[in-house]
């Protein structure tokens, strides 16, 4: 007998989200279904049934990486074209290539944090004054999925907001909005993650201060045995919360 949790949070997902809306109204609807289906005890149950082998490992495990901004991205639910779902663990101090990028997405976005607690920084372009910065255009290559980034000149942004999403928060971004997130606490965080929408973008923006990038960072999926182990290990770092 196959799991409950998985089925259902499908059903969540397509009974909440599907059908064309204005980006607000789909944020706000993507935010309540991250926040239900964030709720630790049913976010453990929908990661216990996974790791156990329900729904599509072999699927999900192709787009599971480490994430070049830091931390892991492992896919819950494959929605097609319009939602994905993720928990992305976040770990501190640890070291990436693109760990202080400024970016934006390809989808409007929506996310709880479930367990630890996220920092985050709004910015927005700036004639002058102001944050000097690199900027990029970043696509997926052709045949792979690495990241591919172009560079389009310099750039100077303004530090709009700054916030901390502790434990049982959730927030919605439209996927322009440049940001950067990184974990704020001496333990893992935990987010699940949304992206969402009736049509997604080829690319997305990149502004980092830190130096040049190389032109392609590769994009390194998990195998299936990785994959589960890595849900399995979710699950226990959950019921430890």
């Amino acid at each position: 007998m196959g799991g409950r949790q998985v089925p259902a949070a499908r059903r969540l997902l397509a009974e909440t989200l599907d059908g064309v809306r204005p980006e607000h109204e789909q944020l706000s609807a993507a935010r309540s279904v991250v926040a239900e289906l964030g709720a630790p005890e049913r976010l453990l149950e929908l990661i216990a049934e996974l790791a156990s082998g329900e729904g599509d490992p072999e699927g999900c495990a192709r787009l599971s990486y480490r994430h070049v901004l830091g931390f892991d991205k492992l896919l819950l639910v494959d929605g097609g074209p319009h939602h994905m779902l993720r928990a992305h663990l976040w770990h501190p101090g640890r070291g990436a290539a693109g760990k202080e990028d400024i970016h934006n997405h390809r989808s409007p976005l929506a996310s709880c944090v479930v367990r630890g607690r996220l920092a985050m920084e709004l910015y927005a372009p700036r004639g002058d004054g102001g944050i000097e910065a690199d900027r990029y255009q970043e696509s997926l290559a052709d045949g792979s999925a690495d990241w591919l980034l172009e560079p389009t000149g310099p750039a100077r942004l303004h530090l709009t907001q700054v916030a901390e999403y502790a434990a049982g928060s959730t927030y919605a971004l439209p996927a322009r909005t440049l940001h950067r997130a990184w974990c704020d606490t001496a333990e893992p965080t935990v987010t699940l993650f949304l992206e969402t929408g009736n049509g997604r973008r080829r690319h997305t923006d990149v502004f980092t201060g830190a130096g040049p990038h190389p032109g392609a960072v590769p994009k390194v999926p998990l195998g299936v045995e990785d994959y589960l182990s890595e849900l399995d290990a979710l699950a226990e770092l959950l019921r430890r919360s």
